[in-house]
Protein backbone atom coordinates (compact mmCIF):
# COMPACT_ATOMS: atom_id res chain seq x y z
CA UNK A 1 0.00 0.00 0.00
CA UNK A 2 1.50 3.55 -0.90
CA UNK A 3 0.03 5.96 1.91
CA UNK A 4 -0.40 9.15 -0.16
CA UNK A 5 -1.53 12.47 1.88
CA UNK A 6 -4.41 14.22 -0.27
CA UNK A 7 -3.49 17.87 -0.74
CA UNK A 8 -7.45 18.87 -2.30
CA UNK A 9 -10.06 20.42 -0.29
CA UNK A 10 -12.72 18.34 -1.93
CA UNK A 11 -12.93 15.08 -3.72
CA UNK A 12 -12.74 15.25 -7.23
CA UNK A 13 -10.32 13.69 -9.77
CA UNK A 14 -9.40 10.04 -10.07
CA UNK A 15 -5.95 10.68 -8.25
CA UNK A 16 -7.86 11.89 -5.43
CA UNK A 17 -10.06 9.98 -4.68
CA UNK A 18 -7.22 7.36 -4.91
CA UNK A 19 -5.52 9.22 -2.36
CA UNK A 20 -8.70 9.42 -0.12
CA UNK A 21 -9.62 5.73 -0.35
CA UNK A 22 -5.69 4.96 0.92
CA UNK A 23 -6.18 7.39 3.46
CA UNK A 24 -9.29 5.33 4.82
CA UNK A 25 -7.65 2.58 4.90
CA UNK A 26 -4.58 3.67 6.74
CA UNK A 27 -7.11 4.69 9.72
CA UNK A 28 -9.05 1.44 9.51
CA UNK A 29 -5.61 -0.75 10.00
CA UNK A 30 -4.64 1.86 12.37
CA UNK A 31 -7.77 1.89 14.30
CA UNK A 32 -8.80 -1.49 14.53
CA UNK A 33 -5.22 -2.68 15.36
CA UNK A 34 -1.67 -1.31 15.93
CA UNK A 35 0.48 -1.32 12.82
CA UNK A 36 2.14 -4.66 11.73
CA UNK A 37 5.87 -4.51 11.20
CA UNK A 38 5.65 -4.10 7.55
CA UNK A 39 2.76 -1.30 7.87
CA UNK A 40 4.99 0.94 10.09
CA UNK A 41 7.68 0.63 7.97
CA UNK A 42 5.58 2.09 5.20
CA UNK A 43 4.93 4.94 7.46
CA UNK A 44 8.57 5.36 8.64
CA UNK A 45 9.44 5.57 4.48
CA UNK A 46 6.42 7.74 3.43
CA UNK A 47 7.76 11.28 2.18
CA UNK A 48 7.07 13.90 4.20
CA UNK A 49 4.41 16.90 2.91
CA UNK A 50 5.95 19.67 1.58
CA UNK A 51 3.18 21.34 -0.11
CA UNK A 52 1.87 23.42 2.51
CA UNK A 53 -1.72 21.91 2.84
CA UNK A 54 -3.67 21.65 5.42
CA UNK A 55 -2.91 18.11 5.56
CA UNK A 56 1.01 18.57 6.13
CA UNK A 57 1.16 19.44 9.42
CA UNK A 58 -0.55 16.24 10.97
CA UNK A 59 0.43 14.22 8.15
CA UNK A 60 3.94 15.22 8.81
CA UNK A 61 3.86 14.78 12.57
CA UNK A 62 2.41 11.08 12.01
CA UNK A 63 5.32 10.27 10.03
CA UNK A 64 8.24 11.43 12.68
CA UNK A 65 6.04 9.73 15.31
CA UNK A 66 6.25 6.41 13.48
CA UNK A 67 10.03 7.05 13.12
CA UNK A 68 10.69 7.18 17.06
CA UNK A 69 8.37 4.60 18.38
CA UNK A 70 8.59 0.76 17.71
CA UNK A 71 5.54 -1.64 17.14
CA UNK A 72 5.99 -2.83 20.87
CA UNK A 73 5.56 0.28 22.14
CA UNK A 74 2.58 1.44 19.93
CA UNK A 75 1.02 -2.10 20.78
CA UNK A 76 1.38 -1.21 23.96
CA UNK A 77 -0.16 2.05 23.37
CA UNK A 78 -3.06 0.80 21.22
CA UNK A 79 -4.09 -1.48 24.46
CA UNK A 80 -3.68 1.51 27.13
CA UNK A 81 -6.29 3.68 24.91
CA UNK A 82 -8.84 1.24 23.84
CA UNK A 83 -7.98 -2.31 24.98
CA UNK A 84 -8.35 -3.58 28.96
CA UNK A 85 -11.04 -5.37 30.45
CA UNK A 86 -14.35 -2.98 31.13
CA UNK A 87 -14.33 0.00 30.49
CA UNK A 88 -11.31 1.57 27.76
CA UNK A 89 -10.02 4.77 28.34
CA UNK A 90 -11.68 5.53 24.79
CA UNK A 91 -14.11 4.41 23.06
CA UNK A 92 -13.90 3.57 19.13
CA UNK A 93 -17.88 2.79 18.66
CA UNK A 94 -19.85 5.91 17.15
CA UNK A 95 -23.04 4.99 19.91
CA UNK A 96 -21.27 6.10 22.59
CA UNK A 97 -20.90 9.36 21.34
CA UNK A 98 -23.92 9.76 19.79
CA UNK A 99 -26.21 8.24 22.64
CA UNK A 100 -23.98 8.12 25.15
CA UNK A 101 -23.93 4.40 25.69
CA UNK A 102 -22.97 0.99 23.10
CA UNK A 103 -25.37 -0.76 21.04
CA UNK A 104 -28.20 1.98 20.98
CA UNK A 105 -29.95 4.12 17.90
CA UNK A 106 -27.84 4.86 16.05
CA UNK A 107 -26.04 1.46 15.29
CA UNK A 108 -29.61 0.19 14.51
CA UNK A 109 -29.72 3.20 11.57
CA UNK A 110 -26.59 2.65 10.74
CA UNK A 111 -26.98 -1.31 10.49
CA UNK A 112 -30.30 -0.28 8.13
CA UNK A 113 -27.96 1.39 6.15
CA UNK A 114 -25.43 -0.83 5.71
CA UNK A 115 -27.93 -3.19 4.40
CA UNK A 116 -29.61 -0.89 2.07
CA UNK A 117 -26.03 -0.74 0.57
CA UNK A 118 -25.54 -4.26 0.44
CA UNK A 119 -23.06 -4.65 3.36
CA UNK A 120 -22.62 -7.14 6.16
CA UNK A 121 -20.15 -7.38 8.87
CA UNK A 122 -17.53 -9.78 8.58
CA UNK A 123 -18.42 -12.74 11.10
CA UNK A 124 -14.67 -12.75 12.07
CA UNK A 125 -14.89 -8.86 13.27
CA UNK A 126 -16.04 -8.56 16.98
CA UNK A 127 -16.75 -5.03 16.94
CA UNK A 128 -20.19 -3.81 16.03
CA UNK A 129 -20.49 -2.32 12.72
CA UNK A 130 -20.08 1.41 14.35
CA UNK A 131 -16.65 0.90 15.19
CA UNK A 132 -14.50 3.71 13.51
CA UNK A 133 -12.36 1.38 11.28
CA UNK A 134 -15.36 -0.48 10.30
CA UNK A 135 -16.45 2.94 9.38
CA UNK A 136 -13.84 3.60 7.34
CA UNK A 137 -13.48 0.70 5.47
CA UNK A 138 -16.99 1.08 4.31
CA UNK A 139 -15.83 4.71 2.90
CA UNK A 140 -13.05 3.20 1.25
CA UNK A 141 -15.84 0.72 -0.63
CA UNK A 142 -17.74 3.98 -1.27
CA UNK A 143 -14.71 5.23 -3.01
CA UNK A 144 -13.45 2.27 -5.13
CA UNK A 145 -16.15 0.05 -5.33
CA UNK A 146 -16.86 -1.01 -9.04
CA UNK A 147 -21.09 -0.26 -9.34
CA UNK A 148 -21.50 2.96 -9.61
CA UNK A 149 -24.98 2.82 -7.49
CA UNK A 150 -23.70 2.11 -4.55
CA UNK A 151 -19.61 3.65 -4.76
CA UNK A 152 -20.56 7.40 -6.02
CA UNK A 153 -19.97 10.75 -4.10
CA UNK A 154 -23.88 11.06 -3.46
CA UNK A 155 -23.29 7.98 -1.14
CA UNK A 156 -20.43 8.73 0.43
CA UNK A 157 -21.61 12.61 1.44
CA UNK A 158 -24.64 11.06 2.97
CA UNK A 159 -22.81 7.74 4.84
CA UNK A 160 -19.86 10.16 6.08
CA UNK A 161 -22.68 12.84 7.21
CA UNK A 162 -24.50 10.66 9.04
CA UNK A 163 -21.86 8.31 10.52
CA UNK A 164 -18.93 9.76 10.93
CA UNK A 165 -18.87 13.51 10.66
CA UNK A 166 -21.66 14.02 14.19
CA UNK A 167 -18.72 12.77 16.32
CA UNK A 168 -15.26 11.75 14.71
CA UNK A 169 -14.09 15.28 16.27
CA UNK A 170 -15.35 14.19 19.69
CA UNK A 171 -13.30 11.10 19.30
CA UNK A 172 -9.99 12.88 18.42
CA UNK A 173 -10.45 15.26 20.99
CA UNK A 174 -10.59 11.96 23.37
CA UNK A 175 -7.80 10.47 22.03
CA UNK A 176 -5.65 13.78 21.89
CA UNK A 177 -6.05 14.46 25.49
CA UNK A 178 -4.82 10.56 26.99
CA UNK A 179 -1.62 11.45 28.77
CA UNK A 180 -0.82 7.75 27.12
CA UNK A 181 -1.33 9.33 23.50
CA UNK A 182 1.47 9.46 21.44
CA UNK A 183 1.47 7.89 17.89
CA UNK A 184 -2.66 7.74 18.70
CA UNK A 185 -2.42 11.14 19.21
CA UNK A 186 -0.64 12.23 16.12
CA UNK A 187 -3.37 9.74 14.52
CA UNK A 188 -6.29 11.28 15.85
CA UNK A 189 -4.83 14.80 14.77
CA UNK A 190 -4.48 13.91 11.27
CA UNK A 191 -8.03 11.96 11.62
CA UNK A 192 -9.63 15.57 12.47
CA UNK A 193 -7.41 17.21 10.11
CA UNK A 194 -8.86 14.67 7.12
CA UNK A 195 -13.01 14.45 8.64
CA UNK A 196 -12.34 18.21 7.74
CA UNK A 197 -11.23 18.07 4.37
CA UNK A 198 -14.11 15.89 3.72
CA UNK A 199 -16.79 17.51 5.32
CA UNK A 200 -15.81 20.59 3.21
CA UNK A 201 -15.55 18.57 0.06
CA UNK A 202 -18.91 17.33 0.49
CA UNK A 203 -20.53 20.35 1.77
CA UNK A 204 -19.52 21.89 -1.58
CA UNK A 205 -21.34 19.18 -3.43
CA UNK A 206 -24.59 20.49 -1.61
Amino acid sequence: MTIIPPTATEPASHDEDFARAEIYSLLAHLFYAPPAPALLAQLREADEDDSGSVLALSWNALLACARELDVTAIQAEHDTLFGGVGKPDVYLFGSHYLAGFLNEKPLVRLRDDLTALGLTRDPAMPETEDHIAYLCEVMRFLITGADTNTSNLAQQREFFSTHIRPWADDLCAAIVQQPAARFYARLAEFFRDFNNIEAQGFDMLS
